[in-house]
């Protein structure tokens, strides 16, 4: 299983971080030790001092491929979920500095959360899709796919003109405005439209 995660598919996040808007998806990868199981506990790693949460819809991969043309994107997931990317945000700002890859401010062991998962129809891509994620209660980001920057299967099209996709990869498709610290004991909630679809304690 692999995990291709989108970064800066969102102007307004891409803007509160002072990244330049994208002309094309921008890819990265955690391995498969990066997702947290169900039912164990989110511990804050000991190497950071600034944990970000950013909420993402994620995408399962249901079909094996490469060069996939856009407009058969579509065929090839099957399922839709919500997720977050957890960044040490101290760790990446470092990194980014010396011009270095920031894999460990991204891809440490369980540094991403997926719920369960919903089948997708037809229907069901033609109308906007809303999440949203909650701290401690508050809503802190709300999202819309309206909002990307690149589709669904724009990101998909383009992940396989480089890597191969494989049944069973996922696809982390970019988180919107809001992103934020958290720390020990902050409760995240995240929102599938109006369906809560986890909830998370930092330990």
């Amino acid at each position: 299983m692999k995990i291709f995660c989108v970064g800066r598919n969102y102007a307004d996040h891409a803007k509160e971080l002072g990244n330049d808007i994208p002309d094309e998806p921008v890819i990265f990868m955690k391995p498969k030790t990066a997702l947290l199981q169900s039912h164990t506990p989110f511990y804050y790693p000991e190497f950071s001092n600034e944990l970000h949460y950013e909420v993402e819809l994620v995408l399962r991969i249901s079909k094996n491929g490469k060069y996939i043309p856009e407009r058969q994107a579509h065929k090839y997931y099957d399922a839709i979920s919500i997720g977050v990317d957890f960044t040490a945000r101290d760790i990446q700002s470092d990194l980014k500095k010396k011009g270095l890859p920031w894999e460990k401010a991204k891809s440490w062991d369980n540094s991403a959360v997926v719920a369960d998962w919903v089948l997708l129809t037809p229907e069901m891509l033609q109308e906007p899709i809303h999440f949203s994620l909650k701290n401690n209660k508050a809503v802190v980001q709300v999202g819309d796919t309206n909002d990307m920057i690149f589709s669904f299967n724009q990101i998909v099209a383009h992940i396989s003109k480089y890597f191969s996709l494989n049944i069973g990869d996922l696809v982390y498709t970019g988180t919107p405005a809001g992103v934020g610290e958290c720390v020990v004991g902050d409760v995240l909630e995240g929102f599938f439209e109006a369906q809560k679809m986890f909830e998370l304690e930092i330990k």
